[in-house]
């Protein structure tokens, strides 16, 4: 079993923290030297330096150049903030030191050291002074003024402080131009009515050179520390430094690597890009919160609300320092204190995700290259022949006739109306993709998606006025401008014209970064700033049109250099309304680019990965990073979306992909299929075998998507969520739970028949044993009875070796939960009929407890209008109880029967008007009916 090092929390003392709300700071706080304070720390600092660089001057043969003054020596690595970030350009001691900054060149080739910055701040760089600082109702608004001008052009001298204290766990702090209005981002936002009563920080500032000071009240943490490095603030460049508590940090999205952060002098870039999931790249959305785990257990966030390119540049693992090229300062903080409530209170501001249709949880299958719709459906009937859970039948743009959105093959996809009939007949949904790039081609009068929304100008335009033409899948594009509210009423009636020929269920939003196959446009982008940016951040291409439209095209709302994060976000609205008015239920939309609250609207997929073994263990820290990011509804393409995939590969992916919260088998044209009927017997045996292990726990997984719905909790969580408090926890990425209860430990390895898990705390049952002893001998439906000797462990938190040959997955159930399943059938719609049972797994103190939430499974707003049941199960000293009548309230007319047990049993009904109810005498009902 592996040792883990506790963790130390280096506590800056820039000053001693106040409690909130304090007026003007005392005038010892004016000036300060906050990068090194006590005589101690700035003599060993001076010392070791002036050692480290002369010992290496030895080594390497003078290597290091011109020695730099004292005031740089005492700057260690670790808090060397980048100066010159720019890239592709070879910083030079001139050029550093033009800017008033320090040169250090880092020792060639010395391993970790490759990133830390030769050029940087020093401690005396010039930065802002708060000049006043004055209370308000909600907290306080406050002057920040630079009298020397730093080196990005158009420096703002004058900036407005604005700190809300909106509740005890939550803080808002906006830094913005305090004479000019500027670009924000059009989110609504929770606004506060009074300041908060009783809040678990402390606030404070430094004056000159300001700073932002925040502490945790229970344990002195610091959370924040903007002392350590400048304060930039120009027109196009704004960064703000912080020391974090730890080096243990999630969010930052969307990028692909492990859940917890490597933060050794990695830059973390977000600017939404068409990319397939690679590692050190920006991807298809943007997130910009994290979560950082404190020593001891507790956890904040943090959430910057900026729309524009932005990321974090390199640095060792505590400094931070988050930058963007427009908009404004506007951060959140959320103090917990444990990440589960991290994350509620950042819902709380983006929003709570909206609750899924119930047929969103079933298993999905896709595929560019069925070739037709008659191919579509010989799919679709080989997996009813077989009966494997299906809900979802899926197609990819081979169904449009020429990749034009709102059109169809005539040729090769003329069954599909037929196709969709069929689907609906056997209680399954038809789902079809939509790009936002509208074809720009066609004679005028032929096609009119483009026709109209030329005439109506709602498409991205150049500097000129003219729409911007690039090009997509049908060739040269313009794409639709989200942010108009006219292209939502246009995009609704295309999507009820087509809707009236194929009347689809959901709708699969693609290409939303926007993608572009040119840079910019067909005539290339203009020359000017919003293109060419004083600062590039470090974006796969080294452009900001790099495979997208110009960043100066114009949008109704701002130019898209603003709104290009934004773009798939405004979509999904677009589209999630239209599905509402066309359909009248809750509407199932899947979009690639995301952005904060889109949960509200969407769900999300992983995008274009690979069928390879490591894009499959990358999925798990995708799909918790996205849990993180209030998407509860997301999933990989599983088995791989390129490549051909293997028997093995596809089998332990479908076991895996069981367990996405949105789980949808996906490949792509001129590959061999890989839906389950395609394998071996052996292998389509297994992928059946837990796609009905799924469908059975649907009542469980809808549940946990009403809770994501109402508070935000999430559904696939990381095992720190659960045990905060277990240091061993916080690097786990290749195990998740679905809730609190259920753990899932899968293969990620090729060739192996055992699976290394870690094991939490406390008594853990297997899922399998425990759903066969409790719910095979007869027919009671549930069990309270502890499982066969030899199907449960004890731990106390270690790595344990479990058998894993390729048919089976591990899964097991933490002690003291109940888990609502039902019998599984090949539809949600099917499985909905089946009676309900229940799996209860005692805790050592004879306890356990669950819930369900039970309504139509699709029709709008259910729980805010009463439609539905929701049930707590409790089991408390668990004990046998005779039950001698059960009265259900609340039923409007007389059943036709009751069973109990399959059992027809007799009953009355009261037709009281205020109380309606039946009752059901009997006798003998113990605690395992």
């Amino acid at each position: 079993m592996k040792s883990y090092q506790k963790l130390t929390t280096a506590q800056p003392a820039a000053c001693q923290l106040e409690e909130e709300g304090a007026a003007p700071l005392p005038s010892g706080h004016g000036k300060l030297a906050p990068w090194w304070v006590g005589s101690g720390l700035l003599v060993a600092s001076v010392l070791l330096s002036t050692i480290t660089v002369w010992v290496l001057r030895q080594v390497s043969g003078g290597w290091l150049g011109p020695t730099a003054p004292p005031k740089c020596l005492v700057v260690p690595e670790s808090h060397r903030f980048d100066c010159y970030p720019e890239r592709r350009v070879v910083v030079t001691q001139e050029l550093c030191e033009s800017r008033g900054c320090c040169f250090i060149q880092s020792p060639p080739l010395a391993e970790g050291k490759q990133g830390v910055p030769w050029c940087f701040y020093p401690p005396d760089f010039p930065s802002y002074t708060l000049e006043s600082l004055n209370q308000t109702a909600l907290g306080m608004v406050g002057l920040l003024v630079r009298r020397e001008k730093a080196y990005y052009p158009r420096d703002i001298e004058r900036l407005r402080l604005d700190v809300e204290f909106e509740t005890d766990t939550r803080l808002h702090i906006k830094i913005t131009d305090a004479t000019n209005p500027r670009y924000e981002v059009p989110l609504d936002v929770p606004r506060v009515m009074k300041r908060a009563e009783n809040p678990i920080y402390n606030l404070n500032f430094t004056w000159d050179p300001f700073g932002v000071l925040l502490q945790r009240k229970a344990t002195g943490t610091v959370l924040l520390n903007t002392t350590v490095a400048p304060l930039i603030f120009a027109d196009q460049f704004l960064q703000i430094s912080t020391l974090l508590p730890s080096k243990f940090l999630y969010g930052l999205g969307e990028h692909r690597g492990s859940l917890l952060h490597s933060l050794y002098w990695n830059t973390l870039t977000l600017w939404a890009r068409d990319v397939s999931p690679t590692e050190s790249f920006n991807l298809y959305g943007a997130h910009p919160f994290y979560l950082v785990m404190e020593e001891g257990g507790n956890a904040h966030g943090v959430f910057l609300l900026n729309s524009n390119a932005m990321g974090r540049c390199p640095g060792d693992p505590k400094p931070a320092c988050p930058w963007t090229i427009g908009g404004v300062l506007d951060f959140y903080i959320f103090l917990g204190p444990d990440p589960n409530m991290v994350i509620q209170q950042y819902q709380q501001v983006i929003g709570f995700p909206a609750m899924p249709p119930i047929w969103a949880l079933g298993f999905h299958l896709c595929r560019w290259g069925y070739g037709s719709s008659n191919g579509t459906w010989q799919t679709v009937r080989s997996m009813r022949n077989y009966q494997i859970p299906q809900d979802g039948q899926w197609n990819d743009i081979d169904y449009m006739d020429g990749y034009r959105d709102f059109t169809l093959d005539s040729q090769k996809f003329a069954s599909l109306p037929s196709l969709v009939e069929d689907l609906h007949k056997h209680g399954q949904r038809y789902v079809m993709i939509l790009d936002p790039g509208i074809s720009s081609t066609s004679p005028q009068g032929s096609y009119w998606p483009f026709d109209e929304g030329l005439r109506r100008g709602l498409f991205l335009n150049t500097t000129q006025g003219q729409p911007l033409i690039g090009q997509v899948w049908p060739g040269f594009t313009a794409f639709a401008d989200f942010s108009n509210p006219d292209t939502h009423q246009w995009w609704l009636e295309n999507l009820q014209h087509f809707h009236a020929h194929v009347p689809f269920d959901g709708l699969w939003i693609d290409m939303n970064e926007p993608s572009n196959f040119m840079d910019g446009s067909e005539d290339g982008c203009p020359p000017g700033e919003l293109d060419n940016p004083p600062y590039t951040p470090a974006v796969l291409g080294d452009s900001l049109s790099a495979k997208t439209v110009c960043a100066s095209a114009k949008q109704k709302v701002s130019v898209h250099y603003n709104l290009h994060n934004l773009y798939g976000l405004m979509e999904a609205k677009a589209t999630a309304s239209a599905l509402i008015k066309i359909r009248g239920k809750r509407p199932f939309v899947i979009s690639r680019s995301t952005f904060p609250s889109q949960g509200r609207y969407s769900g999300h997929w992983l995008g274009d990965n690979r069928s390879q073994w490591k894009d499959m263990r990358y999925s798990i820290p995708g799909l918790l990073s996205f849990s993180l990011f209030g998407i509860p509804l997301v999933g990989a393409d599983i088995c791989g979306f390129s490549g051909s995939t293997s028997e093995e590969l596809c089998t332990r992916w479908m076991q895996l992909g069981a367990f996405y919260p949105f789980t949808r088998n996906h490949n792509t044209q001129n590959e061999k299929a890989q839906d389950p009927t395609v394998f071996s017997p052996a292998a389509r045996t297994a992928m059946k075998d837990v796609l009905l292990t799924r469908y059975s726990l649907l009542p469980f997984l809808y549940t946990l998507f009403h809770r994501a719905h109402l508070q935000g909790d999430t559904v696939a969580r990381p095992l720190f969520f659960e045990f905060p408090w277990d240091e061993a926890t916080w690097e786990l990425d290749r195990q998740f739970l679905w809730g609190r209860s259920l753990l899932v430990t899968p293969v990620l390895e090729p060739g192996v028949d055992s699976v290394t898990g870690y094991v939490p705390q406390g008594t853990w049952y297997d899922f399998y044993t425990v759903r066969i002893s409790c719910l095979s001998p007869g027919p009671s439906h549930s069990c309270l009875s502890p499982p066969a000797q030899g199907s449960s462990v004890n731990s106390s938190g270690e790595m344990l070796k479990m058998s894993a040959p390729l048919e089976h997955l591990n899964l097991h159930i933490r002690e003291g939960s109940i888990l609502p399943t039902q019998k599984p059938g090949t539809t949600t719609e099917a499985t909905r009929g089946n009676p309900l049972r229940l799996i209860v797994a005692l805790s050592s103190h004879a306890t356990a407890w669950g819930d369900l939430f039970w309504d139509d499974g699709e029709s709008l707003d259910t729980f805010e209008k009463g439609n539905y049941s929701y049930v707590v199960f409790n089991v408390t000293q668990a004990t046998k109880v005779t039950v001698g009548t059960l009265s259900i309230f609340g039923v409007q007319k007389p059943p036709s029967k009751v069973l109990l047990n399959g059992q027809e049993k007799p009953f009355s009904y009261l037709d009281n008007q205020v109380w309606p109810h039946f009752r059901v005498p009997f006798a003998g009902w113990g605690p395992q009916s």
